[in-house]
C-alpha cells in the first residue's frame, strides 16, 4: 500500500482541549485530507455498485425470459428428453451465476454502507523489508478494495492488523498461513473518526499507552453493548486471536471485557473460516433475555450475522422439553449414574413406543421390538440405536408400498375433490390404470411417512422415561436427565455446530455442563466466567468447569486469565477488588483515570425503628434523585426479587422496574435484582440493604457483593438498613 502521511517523530496526542489548534497541525491536514478522499472512493463504490445491482437486476430478468422461452418442453422420447434436461441445467447455471454475482456485490455493498459511517480506526507504518520504503496499512471494521483491487481498508481480523494489537513498537511479527512474517512498527497511530470527519488523532509510541482506549472509556454507558474493535488490548487480542483448540477457559475479572473478547472471537471465527463457517453452526448462551437484547447489536456492526442465541431455558423449550423442571440444580452423579446404568441394560417390550402419524399406525410396538431384538447383543449404545433406526426406515418403505396397494387408500385418493387434489399433489389427477392409482396413492401417503421416518430418526421409538426412571429408580426425570439419556442412547446432538460459546460460565451447574459437552460433542468450546461472581449455590467452580471436559480425555483445555478492569474507575475497582483473595487484588488493574470515591453510608439506630427505615428511605430517594440528574443509566441493584419488590413500592415512579424480557434504556435509574444484573454495566450503582444479615462475612455473600460492586463504571452509592456489612468498612 502507498505511504501517506507523514510520521512526527514523538509520541503526540491530539485531544478534545486541543482541537482548536487543529487547523494548523500538518498531520491533522494531511491524514484529513487522506480520509475525504477515501470517503470520496466509498460514495463512489456505493453509487456505482448500486447501479450495477439495478441495471445487473433487469438484465438479469431479460435473459433469464430469453432463456425460458427457447426452452421446449419435450419429453416425448430418449432424445427429447435430454435435450430438454440439458436446456433446463443450462438455464439453472445461469441462475446460479445471477445468485452468486448478486450475493458477491450486496456482501460488498453492505462493506461500503459499514465504512461509510466511520471509514478506520487506525494506521500501522510497516517497514516489511530492510531498505524498501514502508507501507502505511489503514484498518477498520471490515475490509475493502479500490478499483484496481489493491487494499484500502484492511480487516481488523486479518494477520497483518495483529501488528496494530500487538502493540510492539520497532520489530513485531504476524502470522499468514501458518507463517511468520518479520516486520518493523514504524507508527501506529489512532483516530476518531465521524463519516468524512476526523474528529482527532493519536500517536501511540508506547506500548503501554492506548489513548483511544482511555478516551472511549471516558464516555457514558450505552443501552447497547458497543463493539471495541480500535480498542482491542494486547491481553484480549491473544484470547481473540487464540489458536482453536477444543475447549478455551477465560477467567477474567470483572470489566475485563470478557463478554466484548467473546463477540470479536465470533467475529474473528466467521472471518478466518468465512468460507466454510456460518452463523447458524455457532451457539452463543446468555445468562437471560436483557443481556441478549444488551449484545445484539454488536456483531452486525461488524458486518457479521448474530450467532444461535440461547439460554438455558430457551435451549431446552427448542427441545421441547419446557414442561419438564430444568435439571439445573439435579445431583450430577444422577448423569454419571445413568451412563453406568446403560451398561448391563437389558430393554424390555414396555421400552418401546409404537410409531403413528396422524392417529395412523405405521409400525405397531411388535415390530419396533422385533428390530431392536435383531440388535441387542450390541448393548443400549447409539451404535444399537443407529443399526435399528436403519432396519425401522426399511420397514417404513415396505409398509408404505404395501399400503399403496391397499384398495381402500386407493379408493380414499379416488374420491378427493379438486381442491383437495390441488392440495395434496399441487394439480388435480386422472389415473388410467392400477400402476398410477398406485404411484398416486404412494405420493398421497408420502407426507405421512415423511414425518414417520423423522420420529424413528429422533428415536421418538424409544420411552426414554421409563428406560431412565428404571435405572435411576425414580418417578421422573428432568430434563437435563432426560436429554443426556436421550443423547447416550442414540447418539443424537447438534452434530452440525461447530463452536459454543457460554458467557457466566460460573453460573452453570455441574449437571448444566455434562449436558452441553454431550449435546454438543463435535464442537469447539468457549467458556468465559469470573470465578468470584458465582452467586448462586452448587454452581461450578473452575477445576470441576475444566474437568467436566477433560475428563473422556478426548479434548484439549486451555485456560487464560484477563485481570485488567477496563469498566470501573480506580476507586471503584480497588473496593470490588477488596474482596478478592490477596493474590488477586495485587494483580488487578484499572486504566482508567482517577474518579469519583465511593459512598458507604450505614443508618443504625439500635434495631431499625420507624424513624430509622424513614431516614434510609430518604436517603436513598436522594441518591435516586440525584441519580436522575446525572447522565447516564443508574442501576439499583437488589439482592433478590422479594428485596426488588418492597423497594419498587417504596421509589414509585422514579424508577423503572426491570424484568426478565426488558431492554435497558440510555439513561435514567433502574431497579433490577443481582440476577438480571449479571454481564451489565451501569454508569452508577446504588447497592440498598448492604447490612450484616444481608450480606454476612461468608463466601457467598463476598462474592455477591463484588459482582454488585463490579457492575458500575463512574459511580457507587452503598446504604445499609443497620449496621453495615462486615466485609466492607466505614
Amino acid at each position: 500500500m502507498d505511504s501517506h502521511p507523514s510520521a512526527v517523530s514523538e509520541s503526540s496526542v491530539v485531544s478534545d482541549n486541543e482541537q482548536k489548534d487543529l487547523s494548523t497541525d500538518p498531520v491533522y491536514r494531511e491524514e484529513q485530507a487522506y480520509l475525504s478522499e477515501v470517503y470520496a472512493k466509498l460514495e463512489r463504490m456505493r453509487d456505482e455498485i448500486g447501479e450495477e445491482l439495478e441495471t445487473g437486476h433487469a438484465g438479469a430478468a431479460q435473459d433469464l425470459k430469453d432463456l425460458s422461452e427457447e426452452i421446449r418442453i419435450d419429453f416425448g422420447g430418449a432424445d427429447e428428453t435430454m435435450e430438454t434436461l440439458a436446456a433446463i441445467e443450462t438455464l439453472n447455471s445461469v441462475i446460479d451465476a445471477y445468485n452468486q454475482y448478486h450475493d458477491f456485490t450486496t456482501d460488498k455493498l453492505r462493506r461500503v454502507l459499514l465504512l461509510l459511517q466511520r471509514p478506520y480506526f487506525a494506521k500501522v507504518r510497516l517497514r516489511m523489508r530492510p531498505g524498501r520504503p514502508p507501507r502505511d496499512i489503514y484498518i477498520g471494521a471490515v475490509g475493502i478494495t479500490d478499483e484496481k483491487r489493491r487494499p484500502l481498508i484492511v480487516d481488523w481480523r486479518s494477520p497483518v492488523a495483529e501488528t496494530y494489537y500487538n502493540q510492539e513498537m520497532g520489530d513485531t511479527s504476524y502470522e499468514v498461513d501458518g507463517r511468520t512474517r518479520h516486520v518493523t512498527l514504524e507508527l501506529r497511530r489512532q483516530f476518531e473518526i465521524t463519516r468524512d470527519h476526523l474528529d482527532m488523532y493519536f500517536d501511540t509510541t508506547v506500548a503501554i499507552q492506548d489513548s483511544l482506549l482511555l478516551e472511549s472509556l471516558r464516555r457514558h454507558h450505552t443501552e447497547k453493548l458497543q463493539a471495541i474493535t480500535a480498542t482491542i488490548q494486547r491481553e484480549q487480542n491473544e484470547v481473540i486471536r487464540h489458536k482453536d483448540i477444543d475447549v478455551l477457559i477465560v477467567n477474567g475479572v470483572a470489566g475485563s471485557g470478557k463478554t466484548s473478547v467473546m463477540l470479536q472471537r465470533i467475529a474473528y471465527l466467521l472471518y478466518r473460516e468465512r468460507e466454510t463457517l456460518s452463523p447458524d453452526q455457532v451457539f452463543l448462551f446468555t445468562p437471560n433475555d436483557v443481556f441478549e437484547s444488551y449484545i445484539d447489536t454488536v456483531l452486525p456492526s461488524l458486518g457479521e450475522a448474530n450467532p444461535q442465541v440461547r439460554t438455558w431455558r430457551s435451549f431446552l423449550t427448542e427441545l421441547g422439553l419446557s414442561e419438564r423442571g430444568t435439571g439445573a440444580d439435579d445431583n450430577p452423579q444422577i448423569l454419571l449414574d445413568l451412563d453406568q446404568g446403560l451398561k448391563d441394560l437389558v430393554l424390555e417390550p414396555d421400552d418401546f413406543h409404537e410409531i403413528a402419524v396422524d392417529g395412523r399406525v405405521l409400525l405397531k410396538t411388535s415390530q419396533v421390538v422385533s428390530a431392536a431384538e435383531k440388535f441387542e447383543r450390541f448393548g443400549v449404545c447409539p451404535r444399537f440405536s443407529s443399526l435399528v433406526k436403519d432396519d425401522l426406515h426399511e420397514r417404513l418403505e415396505r409398509r408404505l408400498t404395501s399400503l399403496s396397494k391397499d384398495a381402500d387408500l386407493q379408493e380414499e385418493v379416488l374420491s378427493l375433490n379438486i381442491d383437495e387434489q390441488i392440495e395434496a399433489f399441487g394439480e388435480t389427477i386422472n389415473p388410467l390404470d392400477e400402476d398410477e392409482t398406485i404411484r398416486w396413492t404412494r405420493a398421497y401417503l408420502t407426507p405421512q411417512f415423511e414425518r414417520a421416518h423423522e420420529l424413528v430418526e429422533r428415536g421418538d421409538w424409544l420411552r426414554v422415561d421409563r428406560i431412565g426412571m428404571r435405572i435411576l429408580g425414580t418417578r421422573g426425570l428432568s430434563a437435563a436427565a432426560w436429554l443426556y439419556l436421550k443423547i447416550a442412547i442414540t447418539g443424537n446432538s447438534a452434530k452440525n455446530v461447530r463452536y459454543v460459546l457460554i458467557d457466566e460460565v460460573q453460573d452453570y451447574t455441574e449437571t448444566q455442563l455434562l449436558v452441553l459437552a454431550r449435546y454438543f460433542s463435535q464442537a469447539h468450546f468457549m467458556l468465559l466466567g469470573d470465578e468470584f461472581q458465582a452467586i448462586r449455590e452448587g454452581t461450578a467452580s473452575f477445576p470441576q468447569i475444566r474437568n467436566v471436559f477433560a475428563a473422556d480425555g478426548k479434548r484439549e483445555v486451555e485456560e487464560v486469565e484477563l485481570l485488567t478492569s477496563y469498566r470501573s474507575s480506580p476507586e471503584i475497582t480497588d473496593l470490588f477488588a477488596s474482596l478478592l483473595p490477596q493474590d488477586k487484588q495485587v494483580r488487578l488493574t484499572s486504566v482508567h483515570p482517577s474518579g469519583i470515591a465511593p459512598v458507604i453510608s450505614e443508618f443504625v439506630d439500635g434495631s431499625i425503628s420507624d424513624e430509622g427505615r424513614a431516614k434510609y428511605l430518604s436517603a436513598l430517594r436522594e441518591e435516586v434523585a440525584n441519580a436522575s440528574d446525572q447522565e447516564g443509566l443508574t442501576a439499583i441493584i437488589t439482592l433478590d426479587r422479594g428485596r426488588m419488590g418492597w423497594l419498587a413500592k417504596q421509589l414509585g415512579d422514579t424508577v423503572r422496574v426491570m424484568h426478565r424480557d426488558d431492554t435497558l434504556p440510555a439513561d435514567g435509574v433502574v431497579l433490577l435484582d443481582l440476577t438480571l444484573a449479571k454481564g451489565l454495566e451501569f454508569d452508577g450503582v446504588i447497592i440498598p440493604d448492604a447490612q450484616a444479615d444481608v450480606y454476612p462475612d461468608e463466601p457467598l455473600a463476598r462474592r455477591r457483593l463484588y459482582t454488585a460492586i463490579s457492575r458500575a463504571m463512574h459511580r457507587v452509592t452503598i446504604l445499609s438498613q443497620g449496621k453495615i456489612t462486615p466485609l466492607l468498612s466505614l
